[in-house]
């Protein structure tokens, strides 16, 4: 998944984007409500996280016009962040379109757990469970594995193989596009080749087959899951 987080503080967003970097979140940073204007307008991400406090354009002010402008990134799932804990604050970033609140200091484990919450919603997945056919995939716990039986097997993946599951099984059945996934997988300070989703698709297929589950290439779009035949 990748984030877009808007925070003037170098300190503190320096902080939350190593956390995040750490729970396998692709991140970008951007330090004023200006700039991150500019950015969604050209590029997509899944969510992003807010601060209230910035300079010029405040947060509440990035997140009403991103609530308006009718671009894709319209829809994007927005927690805003802010040092202030008074109602009318709280209510009003909700009102004017943040779909989450988080008072600064927090933790950071609860604000993973908002962000899958989010996340989830606006996937319109239910559970912290993503499961197709035998698979299941833990995003709470970061948990791979596959039924067999009653019995669940463990499935190992290095953090972009976990990327790009994830994403497989929240359009499951439906295709996932490459140019997501490769989104997905990358932010501004790191560089990923096209070809290198074929590579952790290849390496997901060898994980996958021996549960019955097939990863399949649909030509000029992207990859499906679907259970193999008898």
């Amino acid at each position: 998944m990748r984030l877009l987080l808007v925070e003037d503080d170098l300190m503190v967003a320096s902080g939350i984007k190593l956390g995040l970097s750490d729970a396998g979140y692709a991140v970008d940073w951007v330090g004023s409500g200006e700039r991150a204007e500019e950015v969604l307008k050209k590029e997509t991400f899944d969510a992003a996280i807010v601060d209230i406090g910035l300079p010029s354009m405040n947060g509440l002010e990035l997140t009403r016009r991103l609530r308006k402008d009718g671009s894709a990134s319209a829809g994007m799932p927005v927690l805003i962040l802010t040092a202030r804990d008074a109602l009318h604050d709280r209510v009003q970033g909700l009102d004017l379109g943040a779909d989450d609140y988080m008072v600064k200091p927090f933790e950071l484990p609860e604000l993973l757990a908002r962000l899958r919450a989010l996340l989830r919603r606006s996937q319109a997945a239910t559970s912290a469970v993503l499961t197709f056919g035998p698979l299941e995939l833990d995003t709470a716990s970061r948990r791979a594995g596959a039924r067999r039986g009653d019995e669940l097997v463990l499935i190992e993946l290095g953090p972009r193989e976990w990327t790009v599951m994830e994403y497989l099984l929240l359009n499951a059945p439906k295709p996932a596009s490459k140019d997501k996934l490769l989104q997905a997988l990358t932010g501004w300070d790191k560089e990923i080749t096209p070809n290198a989703v074929e590579v952790y698709i290849s390496r997901l297929r060898s994980k996958l087959e021996p549960f019955g589950v097939a990863l399949r290439s649909i030509r000029g779009f992207g990859y499906r899951l679907e259970m193999m035949g008898p």
